[in-house]
């Protein structure tokens, strides 16, 4: 018995990928490119596609285009040379340049803004303690110190001077203390006076906060995990 096979040879033509997207947006033109292929493979293909627009839309109203390189790194001169090469497009302008890199700098500043910072001490009369990122205080506040983070506070111990948090314009912020009995709190903008407080009330952990109504506001401190949720997200500050 005899098996005959038989091959057939079949060329298959295969389209080159694409590196660039294109999509009309409301707001102009959105082009993603990808993050994978070189630089310079990138910059011919957006020559060549810009080319064939220009041919079927050369004239006409200014149109935004915004680029969303994924991650890669682009120096300040490949931006440059990405806006000037769009720019010579007669009506395209680059609004924006969206990358999911950052650099170093920025990555450190980044952290110094949100990480918490611990400190053990009394802060004492005339004595400013002033944190970039949350602060976690384990100790006093005496009337007449001051505490100051750009982020959240919390006092592991008596709350008797001035807190503000939020420094840098969050409104987000909230303050909390074990004892709560400040001379002033102050939330971004926001500033509220020393609450009253009944000579019988008994001390318990409470949190302040900015209500809807643009107030500071002292409460339960229970009621944290409802009013910001997001701050038991630990991992996030990771």
């Amino acid at each position: 018995m005899f098996f005959v096979e038989l091959f057939v040879e079949v060329n298959v033509v295969t389209k080159p990928k694409q590196y660039i997207t294109i999509k009309g947006t409301k707001d102009g033109l959105t082009l993603h490119l990808d993050d994978t292929c070189s630089y310079d493979d990138l910059l011919k293909e957006l020559e060549e596609k810009l080319t064939v627009s220009e041919k079927a839309e050369s004239d006409g109203p200014l149109v935004s285009v915004h680029l969303k390189v994924g991650n890669r790194y682009l120096t300040p001169e490949q931006e440059e040379e990405l806006r000037t090469l769009i720019r010579r497009k007669k009506n395209l302008v680059v609004e924006s340049i969206e990358s999911n890199v950052i650099t170093k700098k920025e990555a450190l500043e980044w952290k110094r803004k949100t990480e918490i910072v611990s400190v053990s001490k009394i802060v004492r009369s005339g004595q400013v303690l002033h944190v970039e990122g949350d602060l976690l205080l384990i100790g006093d506040v005496n009337p007449g110190g001051t505490v100051i983070a750009g982020g959240n506070i919390f006092i592991l111990g008596a709350l008797r001077g001035i807190a503000h948090a939020g420094y840098y314009g969050n409104k987000e912020a909230v303050i909390a203390a074990s004892i709560m009995k400040p001379t002033q709190l102050r939330i971004s903008d926001v500033m509220n006076r020393a609450p009253d407080y009944k000579a019988d009330e008994r001390n318990e952990m409470e949190c302040a906060y900015i209500d809807d109504h643009n107030q500071i506001v002292v409460d339960r401190l229970q009621l944290l995990m409802h009013l910001r949720p997001n701050l038991t997200r630990l991992e996030g500050r990771v």
